[in-house]
Parts: C-alpha cells; structure tokens; sequence
C-alpha cells in the first residue's frame, strides 16, 4: 500500500490539482512532486499541502538525464504520472526546439530511468498525460477517439505525438507497463495567463483589450482541471496497461461564444453594465496553423472505468472566475517581471 509515486510538473496548471488530490486522497502515498519551475510552475499553487507528511518537491529539470536517475535511485518510484511538458502552442511556434527537448527527450529520459530501475515490472506503472491535439483538426462533425489517426499540426502538438509514441515504444519493446491519456482543453483555478480563459479574465479586470484570432469560430471541448485530476486518479489505479484513454467534457463552445458568455460572467461579478466587457473584444490576425475543431469521446473511459465530469460548463466557468477575482494576488506575481527569480525565490524559501 505505501507506494512511492512520482509526479512531473506537479507545481504547474493540471499538476498541482494532480499531486494535491493524491497527497490528499492517499495519506500512505508518498508523493514526489518534480517540477523545474519554468515561468508556468508555481509553488504557491501547493501552499495548502507543503507541509503534508507523504509530500516532497524536488525541484529538477526531466530533459537532464542524470538528475531523473539519481531522483528514481533516491526513491525507488513505483509509479509515474508524467505531466511535465512545455504546453503553449503560440511558444511552440516562436521556438520550436525548446519544445523537443522538454517533451520528447524529457519524456525519453523518464522512460528510460523507470526502465533501468524496474527490474520487477509487477506493480509498476508510467502513466503519460498528453492532449488531445496530437490527431489534428475535425471538421464541423464527428469526435476524436482513441483510433484516430495521428494528425498533429503545431510544433506544440508533433512534440506531444512524437512522446506519445516513444512511450508506445517502450511498452512494446522493453515491456515497460505504460497508460497514456489524451485530454481536450482544461480551465479552472491556477493557469498562468497565457492561456485563453485567465488571460481574458485578467484582461478584463484590468479593461485589456480581448485578442479573438480570426473571426472567434475555432472550436474546442472545455474540461474542468479537477475532473480531469479525477481521471487521471481513476486511469493510474485502474486503467489498462498499454491503453489509451481520452479524456474530455463533453462540452464544445466556439471561442466567441464562449468569450461573450465570459463577458457576461465578468460584468455581474464586477458590477459593470451588461455588454461593457464584451466591447474588449478585439479581432486579430489568425495564429499560424490554427486548428478548427477539437472534439473528445470519452465514451471508453466513461463505459470502462466509469468516469463522467462532474460540473457542467456554465457552473464551472463560475468558479474559476471566482477564484480569479479572489486571487488577484497570485495572477499579479506570476504576470510581473523576472519569472526565473520570482520561482527560484519561491523555492528557495520553502527548502
């Protein structure tokens, strides 16, 4: 029962909500948070369990290849859940390479790392989180599955393929007993404002402009970072060595639409006249590539491990705008200067 479970990326966006619901959930656990804190790893998104018994933050980089053996030879992990990645499209296209090293080598390197220090696989398990981006870009009809042939169209997206199949790889040529998962778009609390929603609520607190590409009708499935946290729990206990699951929340908004119901949020929440947010929309030119549509079915996760979300879209959108109006201090520390000295401070306080 007392695994020892190593978390990547744990101090960012989907992994602190990760590494928060294991240390809670199971006290005779001991999880190893491993975060690099880039400018998207907070510590602060983990001041509630730092001092928990069963948790530990290491702080390393997954594309150094001697400090992730060192860390597996420290702690003799039993099990993986690899969420580090560099993960902003927009990035991928300003620096490629960045991208490789992170997400393809990174993931390489862990593989590896489990692969030498499992010498008895039984009860072992390297559990890759990945997105729904690596199959490319639906039409106006039909969902992304787990058959769906690979179609990635970003740097961002060829990287998370390119780390999907290497842990195919290992699965099958070395045994390695694997699950990946391919999630659609998360939003809750803690994401660093670069990505849509808290980048929106920010600006509209603070009366930015709303940069909409093209003309807003790129669709995507929105899923609540917590019941995505709630799958992973669910896919590492009991999902099927060497399957795949994909994880989505059934729940497609064109970005207009989902910009303008944002707006209206904004504007109760912030006491402003209806459509005073909404004139913050600006049009701009579209991102290289931009895929079309992104769509989930996550029937087999639903049928096979019983897995549904737990919010609807509307109710969900609610709280995480309540919890960015609440903590207006977190998006000022992460939103101001010197990211690197901000989280090495942060690190360095809490060692």
């Amino acid at each position: 029962m007392g695994k020892t479970i190593l978390i990547t990326g744990g101090a960012g966006f989907i992994g602190s909500h990760v590494v928060r619901l294991f240390v809670k959930k199971y006290p005779q656990y001991t999880i190893v948070n491993l975060d690099k804190l880039t400018y998207a790893g907070n510590l602060e998104n983990l001041k509630d369990i730092e001092n928990e018994p069963n948790y530990i933050f290491e702080r390393a980089d997954i594309v150094n290849a001697e400090e992730i053996f060192v860390l597996f030879e420290k702690y003799s992990f039993d099990g993986v859940i690899h969420l580090a990645a560099e993960s902003h499209v927009d990035r991928s296209i300003a620096n490629p390479m960045e991208f490789v090293f992170a997400n393809v080598v990174g993931t390489i390197n862990l593989l590896n790392a489990a692969k030498k220090s499992w010498n008895n696989m039984e009860g072992k398990r390297f559990y890759h989180v990945s997105t729904d981006e690596v199959y490319g870009s639906l039409g106006d009809e039909g969902l992304f599955t787990e058959n769906t042939a690979y179609d990635p169209r970003s740097p961002y997206s060829a990287s998370k393929a390119s780390s999907d199949h290497f842990v195919r790889a290992w699965n099958h040529t070395f045994g390695l007993p694997v699950v990946i998962s391919n999630c659609s778009n998360n939003y809750g609390p803690n994401q660093f404002p670069e990505k849509l929603l808290p980048l929106f609520i920010n600006n509209i607190i603070t009366e930015k402009p709303l940069p909409v590409y093209g003309k807003g009708e790129n669709v995507r499935d929105w899923l609540f970072v917590i019941d995505h946290a709630r799958a992973i729990d669910l896919i590492y206990h009991e999902g099927k060595n060497g399957e795949t699951y994909n994880i989505g929340g059934h729940n497609e908004w064109k970005n207009l639409d989902l910009i303008k119901l944002l707006c209206s949020i904004m504007d109760k929440k912030l006491k402003r006249e209806p459509g005073t947010s909404e004139k913050l929309i600006t049009y701009v030119k579209d991102r290289a590539g931009h895929d079309l549509r992104y769509a989930i079915d996550a029937s087999k996760l639903q049928k096979e491990l019983g897995w549904v979300p737990s919010l609807q879209f509307e109710e969900g959108l609610e709280k995480t705008v309540d919890w960015y109006l609440a903590n207006k201090e977190w998006i000022n520390n992460v939103t101001s200067g010197d990211y690197q000295k901000y989280y090495k401070e942060q690190y360095e306080e809490r060692k």
